[in-house]
C-alpha cells in the first residue's frame, strides 16, 4: 500500500484526471500495473480501495464526486463477484474502464464475466483478466485522454514508438 501511496504522490503534481479504484487491498498486486503506466505517461491520477460489497458508502460517495473533482475517466478492478466496476457506471455517467482481477477459484473468469455482462444502458469497457488488462486499461485511457490532452497524446505515441523499436527483427 506505500507503494502505491507513492506512485499517487509522483501523479499528484496536477489534479488526477483517471481514478483507479480497487475493490480490495489485494487487488493492488494486479492495478499496479495501470498505476505505473499511468505514471510513466504522466497521467494525473489517484489510487483508491473502494469495495461495492464492504464500503458501499464510499463506493456511492466516490461515484457521485468523482466528476466534480475532475476525474475524467475510472479505471475500476474486481475480483469475484466483480461489482465495483458496474456500480460505479451506475452512479456515474464517466467512462468506466474494467479490469477483472483474477481469483482463486475461477482464475479471473468469474469476475471477467462480471463485468462483461452489464446490462444495455449501463456500459463498462472490460479488458483482459489480470496484469495485462490493468495495463491495457491505463493505455486505452491515455488514448481517450489524449483526444483532449495534446501531451497525453505525444506520451502515449513515444511509448509506441519504444514498444516498436524494442521488438527485434532477429530472433537471436
Amino acid at each position: 500500500m506505500e507503494h502505491m501511496v507513492k506512485l499517487q504522490e509522483q501523479a499528484d503534481a496536477s489534479p488526477p484526471l483517471v481514478g483507479v479504484v480497487m475493490g480490495s487491498k489485494s487487488d493492488w498486486e494486479t492495478m499496479r500495473h495501470a498505476s505505473e503506466l499511468l505514471t510513466e505517461l504522466k497521467i494525473p491520477h489517484e489510487t483508491r480501495v473502494v469495495s461495492a460489497h464492504r464500503t458501499p458508502e464510499r463506493l456511492f460517495a466516490y461515484g457521485r464526486e468523482a466528476e466534480g473533482r475532475g476525474i475524467e475517466l475510472i479505471i475500476a478492478g474486481a475480483g469475484g463477484a466483480a461489482h465495483l466496476p458496474g456500480m460505479l457506471a451506475a452512479i456515474s455517467i464517466l467512462p468506466v474502464l474494467g479490469v477483472p482481477v483474477e481469483s482463486r477459484t475461477l482464475k479471473g473468469v468469474d469476475s471477467l464475466l462480471s463485468i462483461v455482462q452489464m446490462p444495455r444502458g449501463v456500459p463498462v469497457g472490460t479488458l483482459a483478466i489480470g496484469a495485462s488488462g490493468a495495463a491495457n486499461a491505463a493505455l486505452l485511457a491515455a488514448a481517450m485522454l489524449g483526444r483532449k490532452y495534446p501531451e497525453i497524446r505525444e506520451a502515449l505515441a513515444a511509448f509506441r514508438e519504444a514498444q516498436t523499436d524494442a521488438v527485434g527483427e532477429s530472433p537471436q
